[in-house]
């Protein structure tokens, strides 16, 4: 799975991108910092279920730590975007292919209002019109895709529904979009007003969240109160990557203890004067009053509660919840709500879906079918012909 960070230049995107990664990359008050998109893995972090059974796991990817999983995404730091990018202006044919991929987009707006459209430093800008032109500029992007296929379908002749679901398909697969969304999207709104049509679909298939960045800064508090009204219909999480970079790169130097939101100095008589007040304005105006630096929670929401995954673990052994090396509950899939034991089962390895018998379950070992409905901390064994 891959999440896109966008936004325009100067957002703070790559600073997102380096708090959620703790990869080095370019960070300046520059427009255009991004040229060539930045790559690295992430985690989302749950409870991991070794604590239900009371087990200490032994994770193959990731990390378990005091009985949290941390589960590898895929992140993308994509080239600023201004107004016109779907025409081509700035850098924006290059930024939109490089979206292809993603699966949920973190839209980082500079919720200070401290850089214009163009990502140039100003003051008393009004961040929603960065919310409003970004979504409009992808809508726009997908509305001309649209219109090409449309464009192959008209020249057909004696053509049904079936045939224009196939024509789109196969220009908009390249999107990471389905059929069954095209499908879904048809049935809601038509082909009369293909820009409304685009907009549906890029919504079902890019949702975007936004990350209200530099939540640190004094006009940051006002301006969030009034996109959060504007836009009551989107997710929208206060975020300071600066602090979470702060936070961070002080736990690597052993400075202080960070984890779950909180941080605990180690020694004072290591930290100076200037260092001891960072952490006193980051624990009262951003710990305090926000419960986190919201960058955890933003990669949490898009995962969990805009795209609809859920964790769960298969075993070889559902006695021991190992695998066949001893591995205590070694894998946690991310797999999509709705998914049947024997769609994992191909998800794991098309042979296993290929060879699928069934399954068993960790809580009373009873017996599952191929259409059993997977749910949220399962641990399973599945079992298929050797």
């Amino acid at each position: 799975m891959q999440v896109g960070l966008v936004g325009k230049p100067s957002s703070g995107k790559s600073s997102f991108f380096k708090a959620a990664t703790m990869i080095d990359v370019k960070i300046t008050g520059v427009p255009f910092c991004t040229i060539e998109p930045n790559i690295g893995v992430t985690y989302v972090i749950v409870d991991c279920v070794c604590k239900k059974h009371n087990l200490k796991c032994s994770p193959k990817s990731g990390l378990c730590k005091d009985g949290k999983r941390f589960i590898s995404v895929k992140l993308i730091d994509v080239a600023g975007l201004v107004p016109g990018a779907h025409e081509g202006r700035g850098l924006g044919n290059q930024f939109l292919d490089d979206l292809r991929q993603a699966s949920c987009l973190i839209h980082t707006v500079d919720c200070s209002g401290r850089t214009d459209a163009e990502g140039k430093a100003t003051s008393g800008y009004y961040p929603g019109n960065d919310v409003r032109f970004l979504a409009k500029e992808i809508d726009l992007w997908f509305k001309g895709i649209v219109e090409r296929a449309l464009s192959k379908f008209e020249r057909k002749s004696g053509y049904s529904k079936v045939d224009l679901l196939d024509v789109l398909t196969g220009q908009l697969t390249g999107l990471q979009v389905t059929k069954a969304q095209i499908s879904q999207v048809l049935d809601k709104v038509g082909l009369g007003d293909t820009e409304r049509f685009a907009s549906e679909l890029r919504k079902l298939s890019k949702p975007i969240i936004v990350a209200a960045n530099k939540i640190d800064l004094p006009e940051s508090e006002e301006n969030l109160k009034k996109i959060r009204e504007e836009f009551s219909d989107l997710t929208i999480i206060p975020t300071s990557a600066a602090t979470e970079i702060a936070l961070k790169t002080a736990n690597e130097k052993g400075l202080i203890d960070y984890g779950n939101n909180k941080f605990m100095i180690k020694d004072s008589s290591k930290v100076d004067s200037k260092q001891m007040s960072g952490l006193k304005f980051i624990e009262e105006n951003i710990l305090k009053k926000y419960g986190s630096t919201g960058i955890q929670e933003c990669l949490n929401k898009a995962v969990f509660d805009v795209l609809g995954y859920i964790v769960v673990y298969p075993v070889a052994d559902i006695n021991k919840l190992t695998d066949k090396t001893g591995n205590v509950l070694p894998d946690a899939f991310l797999i999509k709500r709705g998914t049947t034991l024997k769609e994992f089962a191909f998800i794991i390895h098309t042979d296993i879906g290929e060879k699928f018998i069934g399954g068993l379950e960790s809580k009373t070992k009873k017996k599952l079918g191929a259409d059993y409905v997977l749910q949220n901390d399962d641990v399973v064994e599945i079992l298929f012909k050797r």
